[in-house]
């Protein structure tokens, strides 16, 4: 019998947020994975591979091409494949779109973390960039938060317009100090080389989840951001010396290790001490994230057979 091949239109109808949140709770209940990242660069451009082995969840690898310029020609700028294996045999149980993976498994990653490590009474969720990421989040952080409003804030402006007329409750801003600081949870989904989130805009109380900047050599919040912030991750084995967000700073000293307090393998510690404490998250993502949301997706798609 052939494995399924589920597609992007077919997977993303099955999806319940909360749900989907649920399953990585899970995941990480199970034994710690066993991953693997393979980057290779040639100027802007990335192939990033990842694999990831948990026992009694599966085998995954996603091989993703990254290839900034493609916009110029109207070609997707990020294309890739994804397998999902059986951990008892090693046979391929499914095919699944990998751009559906990827849009699950990094909004639901930020939706987890700001649960826990965001206000409860949150009105204003900005986001900042206006790309596909972007939009996975309105999506997610809508179904978790929805009491809150949304703005959105992009360096061309025509796209903040353009992605806000598209949801309720939505719009968007053109000066981002002002918005970071308007703001109760801070989404950053960009491609920054250099920080565009500065400690000096952040307030009391505020949750900032960093979800771009996916190089050692990129990252999206300053140095004084990260210092005035309790400081937590997805996974310490995919960002502390993959990520710039984290590997920058803990090179220079402006940071320690001991300063990020925890990851998703200890989900007790992800709470917030008071409503005054800000809170900073950094998705890594990773390859053992994309098992836990492929292998919800196949569950969800079996059951709906």
């Amino acid at each position: 019998m052939s494995s399924p091949v589920i597609s992007f239109a077919e997977g993303d109808a099955l999806v319940d947020w909360i749900g989907l949140t649920e399953a990585l709770v899970s995941g990480h209940q199970l034994s710690r994975a066993n991953i693997a990242d393979n980057f290779l660069q040639d100027g802007d451009d990335t192939l990033l591979t990842r694999s990831a082995w948990i026992k009694g969840l599966g085998l995954a690898t996603k091989s993703l091409t990254i290839f900034p310029n493609n916009t110029h020609h109207a070609t997707p700028t990020i294309n890739g494949v994804f397998s999902l294996f059986s951990d008892q045999n090693g046979v391929l149980e499914a095919t699944i779109d990998c751009h559906l993976v990827t849009k699950l498994k990094t909004a639901s990653d930020s939706l987890l973390a700001a649960l826990s490590l965001a206000r409860g009474d949150s009105k204003i969720i900005l986001i900042v960039g206006a790309g596909a990421v972007a939009n996975s989040l309105l999506e997610a952080f809508g179904v978790g938060f929805p009491a809150a409003r949304f703005e959105i804030w992009n360096r061309t402006a025509e796209r903040a317009i353009k992605l806000a007329n598209q949801f309720p409750h939505t719009t968007a801003v053109h000066n981002l100090r002002q918005a970071v600081t308007r703001a109760d949870i801070i989404l950053t989904a960009t491609a920054a080389a250099r920080p565009i989130i500065r400690g000096e805009w952040l307030r009391r109380g505020q949750h900032l989840n960093l979800i771009g900047s996916y190089r050692a050599d990129l990252r999206e919040a300053d140095d004084e951001a990260l210092q005035t912030a309790s400081i937590y991750t997805d996974s310490l084995d995919t960002t502390i010396s993959h990520i710039g967000e984290f590997n920058i700073p803990l090179q220079s000293g402006a940071i320690a290790l001991n300063d990020i307090l925890a990851d998703f393998y200890s989900l007790d510690k992800f709470r917030r001490k008071n409503d005054d404490e800000i809170t900073v998250f950094k998705n890594g993502g990773g390859a053992h994230l994309d098992l836990m949301t492929a292998r919800y997706l196949l569950n969800r798609w079996e059951a709906s057979a």
